[in-house]
């Protein structure tokens, strides 16, 4: 059976397969075709890829009807579409529900990875925790950049130069790490979650919990964030709004899945907050958890930044291209047998079923 992958489309930098992990699918018995050029602008050559048994060809055309499978980052461009061979199978790091009803009818059996489920089996897979993971590490950074002062407490001759204060909008993995870089950096760091099983996560990262008094544990079967209800909402709100009025960083990472985010941090918020301080929105492409964020801006509003970047990925493309690939070698070798020698769709199989896309 064939692998194949072509080029992303721009401004995706991201890939699917590596050097590394195209070594892996030949050791499991599979033949890996790649667009010619498919890792330079990570700095991979052709000859990586050759010395690990990959077949280069050269253009996207004759890599799509050959493969049986498909690993891509996104979609295929829709003029693709009709060079891919049916009933061939499709990888792609998050569905799209305009693509994959045109995908769909072309007998592609198609694979969204953020579908995944929370289980153990489903772990070295878990394309969102790997993403969110770097995600947040990078919304720290950008912030700092951003902010323009130092972070850590520093005492000099000249005086004591005091830490900045980060507070953390969402205990999830990208909240966790959040926290995490901005310890390490020296922050004084507090959070937020609706989940109150996050509490003890936020504290052993050292940071300070910040929650609603008697407010009920908001979380899903899954382990995600449900909608609050409006008298949380607001007891929320005022909590919030003293909190963002002391900080100087605000990382936002709160999701709902399958709904737009929350608002959380709003006008009057951000009104009360000092100048120069900056809120960074992980969240800006699902409607945003901050006011006035937009994508791919940074909106200034009396000397306060809201940043919003669509794909942070693109950041640190080549550590993310790295653990994405890794996630989805674990897809493919769940999905592969090597006994028949073909790739299965076992509906059984709760990851299987759980990312295989339908009509």
């Amino acid at each position: 059976m064939n692998v194949g992958s072509t080029k992303e489309l721009s401004p995706e930098k991201r890939i699917s397969i590596t050097p590394e992990t195209s070594k892996n699918f030949k050791n499991l018995g599979l033949k890996v075709f790649l667009e010619k050029g498919f890792g330079e602008s990570l700095g991979f050559s052709d000859k990586d890829y050759t010395d690990n048994g990959v077949e280069i060809l050269s253009n996207a055309s004759d890599v799509l009807s050959k493969s049986d499978l498909i690993c891509k980052v996104n979609f295929p461009e829709a003029k693709e579409l009709g060079q891919i061979k049916e009933n061939s199978h499709l990888i792609v790091s998050n569905y799209n529900p305009e693509k994959e009803k045109q995908f769909l009818k072309n007998k592609l059996k198609i694979f969204a990875l953020n579908l995944l489920p929370r289980i153990t089996r489903a772990q070295s897979m878990d394309v969102l925790s790997s993403q969110a993971n770097l995600a947040g590490y990078r919304a720290v950074i950008e912030s700092i950049y951003e902010y323009q002062k130092a972070v850590p407490m520093m005492m000099t001759a000249a005086g004591t130069v005091p830490a900045a204060k980060v507070l953390v909008v969402g205990a999830g993995v990208a909240g966790l790490q959040a926290i995490a870089t901005a310890k390490r950096l020296g922050a004084i760091v507090s959070a937020t979650d609706v989940r109150l099983t996050a509490k003890e996560q936020v504290e052993s990262l050292g940071g300070k919990f910040l929650t609603v008094e008697g407010s009920e544990n908001l979380e899903t079967k899954g382990g995600y964030a449900k909608e609050a209800s409006e008298d949380f909402k607001k007891k929320q709100a005022e909590m919030l709004e003293n909190a963002a009025s002391k900080s100087d960083i605000i990382i936002c990472t709160a999701l709902i899945p399958g709904r737009p985010a929350p608002r959380i941090i709003t006008e009057k918020m951000i009104d009360k907050m000092k100048s120069g301080s900056v809120i960074f929105d992980l969240a800006v492409t699902q409607g945003g958890n901050a006011a006035y964020s937009e994508v791919d801006k940074i909106v200034n509003k009396n000397g306060k930044k809201i940043i919003g970047i669509s794909n942070v990925m693109n950041k640190l493309p080549l550590t993310a291209s790295n653990l994405y690939a890794k996630n989805l070698f674990s897809f493919v070798r769940n999905l592969y047998s090597k006994e028949k020698k073909q790739f299965v769709v076992n509906l059984e199989d709760e990851i299987i079923k759980n990312t295989l896309l339908k009509e």
